[in-house]
């Protein structure tokens, strides 16, 4: 599933289409305009507008152009293909298939070329001048002060307040397990009950957990992963491995070490 380390590989995968010009949209799928944007507008307003940088905050890549800025949304199981290439093959728990039947929105740039999402289960999105505002701060870019006031300022589950992204954005349920793996600490516990040291920890733990990921390729790269499985076996001091819902995500920690 794309988090925030593929959304990541996206971005730089399309860094080819800076200084191209929109010459044709496809926008089959209304359900896959989100906010207040339609496919009628994304057809109308994005031809003729030249691609003039690329940005990601969290898991929302944003196109910026010479007149709105374009942002997408991939869900759980969208790629990006640049040029009908794509930069990750497949993605955990989505399809096998490859099928463009899938491409639920894509534009054509003059001179050729074209950047497309393919999303099987249309949980992805494009929108319009989406609202940046609504999002927290990066989790790869928030320093150890305004995480400390995201995590103490909630007693929601840890995990759920890890992946609220308006108070912290790009973290999935992959990037959180393994993260919450590593701290050892449960992904149950109230986010308020932390200690100071505790929260300092997560923070480390956090953005060393994304650099490391990222150097190996994505999200399902974590020591935990192999192990995400019924009945599966801790990496770290082989107890069985608590699967729950947490935070309305299937949850995968170990009761020994994590508390």
């Amino acid at each position: 599933m794309p988090e925030m380390l593929e959304i990541e590989a996206y971005r730089r995968a399309a860094e080819p289409v800076l200084g191209r010009t929109v010459s044709g949209v496809h926008a089959p799928d209304e359900w896959y305009a989100k906010g207040d944007t339609t496919t009628e507008q994304l057809r109308a307003v994005l031809p003729g507008v030249k691609v003039t940088g690329l940005r990601r905050i969290g898991k929302l890549m944003l196109v910026d152009t010479d007149g709105p800025v374009l942002g997408l949304r991939f869900g759980m199981t969208g790629r990006i293909l640049v040029d009908a290439a794509a930069p990750i093959e497949a993605l955990e728990y989505s399809s096998d298939r490859d099928d463009p039947a899938w491409d639920r929105f894509g534009v054509e740039f003059s001179g050729g070329g074209s950047l497309v999402i393919r999303d099987p289960r249309r949980l992805g999105g494009v929108e319009l001048d989406p609202e940046e505002s609504k999002l927290g701060p990066d989790a790869a870019a928030v320093t150890r002060k305004p995480f400390g006031t995201v995590i103490s300022a909630s007693s929601a589950p840890l995990k759920a307040r890890l992946m609220d992204q308006a108070k912290l954005a790009g973290l999935g349920n992959l990037l959180v397990d393994e993260t919450l793996f590593r701290a050892g600490l449960a992904p149950d516990r109230p986010a308020n009950s932390l200690t100071d040291n505790e929260i300092s920890r997560l923070h480390r733990t956090m953005r060393r957990t994304i650099t490391v990921l990222g150097e190996r390729g994505g999200s399902h790269t974590g020591d935990l992963q192999p192990a995400r499985v019924r009945g599966g076996l801790c990496p770290k001091d082989g107890a069985e491995l608590v699967r729950a819902e947490v935070g309305g995500r299937t949850t995968y920690w170990c009761r020994q070490h994590q508390y």
